[in-house]
């Protein structure tokens, strides 16, 4: 019972019959159906439409164009709303838009009876632009003189930031003499989140009220949006959030829950379904940020890191979503992961550009951090001649590390054992050694990465989550969370933490799947790796309430002090001698029935987290590169991770299965690509390159299971840190097996076959 125990989740008979109830299970056969016109320029203005054939397609409901929509603006991504003004986010989208930012921009919506008529008459709509030239890159955005994209941002910047560490400047700490100096590019690359379910929603009015039934992981925050949208009060609409088919951040954006909020009104409240195709999935919601970093460091030929400096350019895409805060994310792990003994400066900035817009995905910027991190870690090492797992430990986050800027505090370390544990398994000094001077078109190598990650977004946004539990007539009782699950075993997890602080057996609790703005408490939803750490101390907080109501009721019923008791196994037993002396079915029974004592037992409460804490570990690889052809093969990968005390350890390694499959796609293969005018190249997955179940190589997994004391059960971040690891420890792998460092994602042979070329490992054509 409760926590530690790899409860089977409490959803898994539903998804493997089949009747767990998604979106598209649950719209109305008679829902009418909405299409959206996407742009076909990258840049420019639309000047007008010519409506005249697709309004004769049989099944036309209704065409809104971006010239009859709302005049509001406003932000899209999930984080808390700020009654700061200048802690809001940047309000910057449309319902549709005239100003075109991005190929496949939002510009019209068709309305129909059925999918056959809103796709016919998608096709004969009729669209005169101005065309600009498209900006591609942060460079040309920031170019004196570039084309504005957006006029509230004259520079196209979006955010820039920047923060010191230590004292003094770099130049003045490289003054030092006998000082090894590097100066080095990383760069990673836009990749889709490729979550099952597309993004889905389906809108209908009710009693003057707007309801929008939707695949989100933020379906609070997607209520606010849409009252934004459409400059009505939040009330008016309620938001329904059913199982999801997976978001990894996508779906912690608001995407298109406003404009089918909007078209419904347009026909008279009837329910309108919004499902996007794969393709504009890939194209026409958020990417993973392309950040590029400009690094310089210097390090003492013992291995002592002294100084570092770098500027950090993220490529935002169309729409600012949630803009500066990935870059600047991800450059805070540089402070966070690494000691510089004199002084460490940073430099970020995001620009506009007519890119797909970049937002929120699995781990938030720190995978671009940890590839620039890691990878210049192994440069480093390489320039001194050191082994990097100990230039790690000389200069790594040490226990008690206090963040400068933020006073995040490490209250748990289990880095070091993260490190031990995967140097053992890869067998690490024994192949370091084994795999030096290989020659011929096969060799291996291994390497490694370690990361951290802080749990949830406090101090740098709101923490908050309520719960609520009502017992039932039969002793049982319902949790209702606003927080969500997505696939990643919340729901288990909640119920595990609620069997551990009433004492009632987990068959005996009955959790709420779907999340409904009218009926769930507050919670800001799943991300930032904060439901477990967050939303799992509001299950605590209301469970401890719960359990000293029913135990106020027991005194009551058996005229024995409450503090003489306790509920365990769904009895009420003496604390001493363990006697059992009621049922709680008994006890419900009568507090619901009682002539004398009536009672509805319920507990509410709201949890504002005010603490935080970092997550580590490492990852560790051993691959074999085959030169000619230029591919990696994986021979062996362990993610080894301290995430404080496993609240359910069957669901903690899946956790980290998934993040591990994803990241090796990041590092392998998976990249979008444009073309000249803007346009996307690989927005489908034929030719968008994911990792299938044949390119997966055996997964390890181990844990270091220190409580944390910030932690509701003594647990920390475990679901995005999987994925941070593995492009770094790949790319230092194959460092190693070939001598040849690799600064830019993804890890693909043709990227692999023209380097070994320019460093002679394939002789090119007419060589000996």
């Amino acid at each position: 019972m409760g926590i530690g125990t790899s409860l089977i989740r409490v959803d898994a008979v539903e998804k493997v019959t089949g009747t767990a109830k998604y979106v598209g299970d649950l719209e109305p056969k008679d829902a009418l159906v909405a299409k959206v016109v996407h742009s076909t320029i990258a840049n420019g203005v639309v000047k007008s439409f010519d409506l005249e054939e697709a309004l004769k397609v049989p099944g036309v409901v209704k065409i809104v164009t971006c010239f009859d929509v709302p005049d509001y603006q406003f932000p899209t991504p999930g984080h808390p709303w700020s009654t700061e003004k200048a802690h809001q986010d940047i309000a910057d989208r449309k319902l549709l838009n005239q100003r075109v930012r991005v190929y496949g921009d939002d510009i019209a919506a068709v309305v129909a009876e059925n999918e056959i008529a809103a796709n016919r008459a998608v096709r004969l709509i009729k669209v005169e632009y101005e065309e600009h030239e498209p900006i591609l890159c942060v460079e040309q955005a920031m170019k004196e003189g570039a084309d504005i994209l957006h006029e509230e941002r004259p520079d196209n910047i979006v955010g820039h930031s920047s923060f010191q560490v230590g004292e003094g400047t770099y130049e003045e700490a490289i003054k030092e003499e006998g000082l090894v100096t590097l100066e080095k590019e990383y760069e990673t690359q836009p990749v889709q989140h490729c979550h099952i379910e597309v993004p889905h929603s389906f809108a209908y009015m009710e009693k003057g009220r707007i309801v929008v039934v939707s695949s989100t992981q933020i379906p609070h925050i997607v209520r606010r949006v849409i009252g934004q949208a459409l400059g009505i009060p939040w009330g008016k609409v309620r938001v329904i959030k059913p199982y999801i088919g997976g978001g990894f951040g996508n779906k912690q954006d608001v995407l298109y829950e406003p404009l089918n909020a909007f078209l419904c009104t347009q026909v008279g409240g009837r329910c309108v379904k919004l499902e996007l195709t794969r393709e504009e999935t890939l194209a026409c919601t958020r990417t993973r940020h392309a950040i590029k970093y400009k690094i310089k460091a210097a390090v003492r030929k013992d291995g002592t890191l002294v100084a570092r400096t770098f500027k950090a350019y993220s490529n935002q895409g169309a729409y600012a979503s949630h803009g500066h805060a990935i870059v600047a994310n991800g450059a805070n792990i540089f402070k966070q992961m690494y000691r510089d003994e004199k002084v460490l400066e940073s430099e970020s900035f995001t620009a506009y550009t007519n890119c797909i817009t970049a937002g929120a995905m699995r781990a938030y910027g720190i995978p671009q951090g940890a590839f620039a991190t890691e990878c210049l870690a192994d440069d480093l090492a390489y320039a001194i001649g050191m082994d990097p797992l100990e230039f790690r430990l000389k200069n790594c986050m040490q226990a008690g590390y206090v963040d400068p800027h933020t006073k995040i505090t490490c209250h748990s370390y289990g880095l070091q054992e993260c490190i031990k544990i995967g140097r053992e398994h890869i067998k690490w000094d024994e192949k370091r050694e084994r795999y030096k001077n290989q020659t011929g078109s096969k060799r291996r190598g291994v390497g490694m990465a370690i990361f951290c990650y802080k749990t949830g977004v406090y101090p740098i946004s709101l923490e908050t989550a309520s719960c609520r539990m009502i017992l039932n007539q039969d002793g049982s009782i319902q949790l209702q969370m606003g927080a969500t699950e997505i696939g990643q075993g919340a729901d288990t997890v909640f119920t595990q933490m609620a069997s551990e602080v009433t004492g009632i057996t987990e068959d005996n609790i009955h959790i709420l799947t779907v999340q409904d703005t009218d009926i769930t408490p507050f919670d800001t939803g799943a991300y930032a790796s904060r439901q477990s750490y967050v939303s799992g101390m509001a299950v605590k907080k209301t469970g401890k309430i719960l359990k000293n109501k029913i135990l106020a009721y027991a005194e009551y019923m058996l005229q024995k002090k409450a503090d003489t008791m306790d509920v365990k196994q769904n009895q009420i037993v003496d604390k001493d001698t363990n006697e059992i002396l009621l049922s709680l079915g008994e006890l419900a029974e009568e507090a619901f029935y009682s002539l004398e004592h009536c009672e509805h037992i319920t507990a509410e409460a709201t949890s504002q987290c005010k603490n935080n804490t970092f997550a580590t570990g490492a990852c560790f690889v051993e691959v074999e590169v085959d030169i000619p052809y230029g591919t990696v093969e994986i021979i062996d990968i362990i993610n080894v991770h301290d995430s404080g005390k496993l609240l359910n350890p069957k669901l903690a390694q899946a956790q980290v299965h998934g993040g591990m499959s994803m990241g090796l796609g990041y590092t392998l293969g998976e990249e979008l690509l444009y073309d000249k005018i803007g346009r996307p190249l690989n927005n489908n997955l034929l030719d968008y390159k994911m990792p299938t179940a044949m390119d997966t190589p055996k997964l390890n997994t181990a844990f270091v299971e220190l409580e944390d004391p910030t932690g509701p059960f003594g647990n920390k971040a475990l679901g995005e840190p999987p994925a941070i690891p593995q492009a770094p420890a790949i790319r230092n792998a194959i460092l190693h097996a070939t001598g040849v460092a690799f600064d830019t994602l993804p890890l693909n042979p043709e990227k692999l076959v023209l380097e070994f070329m320019e460093h002679g490992l394939i002789k090119g054509k007419g060589e000996n």
